[in-house]
């Protein structure tokens, strides 16, 4: 088991049916890593990963708009024209299209020249960004737990088209937790990448000590899950009710 495996070991105790994948963003070719063999999409890369296990991808095993959104080519004004979307009756018209183009994020033209994929299990590099395919009820523990200590408050962005751009580049720019529900995203549902209602959650580098700290010491099951929602709603008045007298006592 590789360090970086060791230090992630926490999300093996999930059991997740499908594994999460470390990918890292690359300015010069990586060593020890084969170059993937076939050409594919950026978030078909994803699953790729998942069922095949370890690899780089170039400029040229890159087709739709990954190598765009990954800054090695140069953009193409057909698809920035918004004239492409109504054609596959995603967008009414071109402007709606259009609209996309200047919040879809995107990497500096030239910083990245390979992208690197590895599922949790044969993880040997720090991944920019860890993306987890979960269960609703999986994705609110990984959820609660980036916000267990620090009260942070979670957001989930993306768009129609180019879901690519909100699971990878986003919260490598961003430092930002994101994710989706499997079956939002045109691209996606369309090339049926995963199952439907799934939740694929992007984790960045940065926001990864934290919530595995965190998920090593909270309950994953809070007691309140655990019984109805009468017993629920009358643990917290009683709760509130104590911390009241205590107060008040105080004063």
């Amino acid at each position: 088991m590789s360090t970086i495996q060791k230090e992630l070991a926490i999300f093996e105790e999930f059991n997740f049916e499908i594994p999460p994948v470390g990918v890292k963003f690359l300015a010069a070719k990586p060593e020890g890593l084969k170059k993937l063999d076939k050409i594919l999409d950026f978030c078909e890369m994803l699953v790729e990963s998942q069922q095949s296990g370890v690899f780089y991808a170039a400029v040229d095993n890159f087709t739709c708009v990954g190598p765009l959104l990954l800054g090695m080519v140069e953009s193409e004004p057909v698809f920035e024209s918004g004239m492409v979307g109504p054609e596959l009756e995603i967008f009414k018209d071109a402007r709606a299209n259009k609209r996309l183009y200047p919040h879809v994020p995107r990497i500096d033209k030239g910083t990245v020249n390979y992208v690197a994929f590895a599922p949790l299990d044969k993880l040997t590099f720090e991944p920019d960004v860890l993306v987890v395919t979960a269960g609703v009820s999986q994705a609110e523990i990984i959820l609660r737990a980036n916000s267990y200590t620090s009260g942070k408050i979670w957001t989930a962005r993306g768009s129609t088209v180019m879901g690519c751009a909100w699971m990878f580049v986003y919260p490598y720019l961003t430092g930002e937790i994101n994710f989706t529900v499997a079956g939002f995203g045109f691209g996606m549902k369309a090339r049926k990448l995963f199952p439907e209602g799934m939740i694929v959650m992007s984790i960045p580098w940065d926001q990864l000590p934290a919530i595995m700290a965190n998920l090593g010491e909270m309950k994953w099951v809070p007691h309140s899950f655990t019984i109805d929602r009468d017993a629920h709603k009358a643990k917290a008045r009683k709760i509130a009710g104590e911390l009241k007298k205590k107060l008040s006592a105080e004063k």
